[in-house]
């Protein structure tokens, strides 16, 4: 019986970011489901202050659904898609970037709903939390500041990240286009742009959060690296891998390689569509 893969986003995307991937997996026989975690997709807040004309004090104070979400609503949501999921056969459950988060959250608590997990530069967490990665050397070459150049409103009193991605500010934009997806057309960069919504919520979880030998280590796993990627570097998207195998080391990681940046495998889907695909073989 075919798995069906289901699909993890990462911060301030949602489903969207994944059909032409879909139609890939489609096109290969495969059958998928994109996830929309809470406050993400059709119930994101985009304010009327972050339509066009702008309005910089309004976007600033507008309130957002996704405020007071948890990871803890982030892993409850992904369980009820995984438990619909697994009654039709395996599952593979693939994540990217922050959406690793809730991957290996859910993995920890029900190992039995997953057949393959997947990281595609996803974030997880062994040794260290998330916060605590960002401080290692690793880490060093990521300009944390980027999403600051755009930054609307304190996320302390909007009690959610806002950025806005509609920015005119060119610095910002030129920011955004190096860490995301540097090998792709101006057009390609500005499309993926405008599929992102403004508002994140704050929530990436503790040292309980990271991943636990005795369940996340028991599910078989693939670290798909993404070698052009400067959101996650290849650095420490290898420091998880070396971790994780580590910590199970009778279940390692299964490592391939795309020659992509945070996004352009996205873009230009079919290579990870066929890396995904050799899994059906595996589950």
């Amino acid at each position: 019986m075919h798995p069906t893969y289901v699909l993890v986003h990462g911060a301030f995307a949602n489903s969207f970011s994944f059909a032409p991937l879909q139609a890939e997996l489609g096109l290969l026989g495969h059958r998928s489901a994109a996830v929309d975690l809470p406050g993400h997709g059709f119930a994101a807040t985009y304010p009327a202050a972050y339509q066009a004309p702008q309005d910089p004090e309004g976007l600033a104070s507008t309130p957002g659904a996704i405020k007071g979400v948890t990871l803890d609503d982030n892993v409850a949501h992904l369980i009820g898609v995984l438990e619909r999921a697994k009654a039709n056969g395996p599952v593979v459950l693939v994540s990217h970037s922050r959406g690793g988060f809730t991957a290996t959250v859910t993995a920890n608590r029900r190992p039995d709903l997953i057949d393959h997990i997947v990281y595609v530069a996803s974030w997880c967490p062994v040794d260290l939390t998330a916060s605590g990665y960002y401080a290692e050397p690793e880490m060093a070459s990521v300009d944390v500041a980027a999403l600051g150049l755009a930054m609307a409103g304190d996320p302390a009193e909007l009690g959610l990240l806002r950025v806005n991605f509609r920015t005119a500010d060119e610095k910002a934009l030129d920011a955004f286009r190096s860490a995301f997806l540097a090998d792709g057309t101006e057009d390609e960069f500005r499309t993926f742009l405008n599929t992102f919504q403004p508002d994140e919520n704050l929530d990436v979880g503790t040292e309980d959060d990271r991943a636990q030998a005795d369940t996340w280590g028991r599910i078989p796993k693939t670290y798909v690296r993404l070698a052009r990627d400067a959101s996650v570097p290849p650095a420490v998207q290898d420091r998880m891998i070396r971790e994780g195998d580590a910590l199970t080391p009778d279940n390692p990681f299964r490592v391939r390689t795309l020659d992509s940046s945070h996004l352009k495998w996205l873009v230009d889907p079919a290579p990870a569509a066929r890396v995904l695909a050799e899994l059906a073989e595996l589950v």
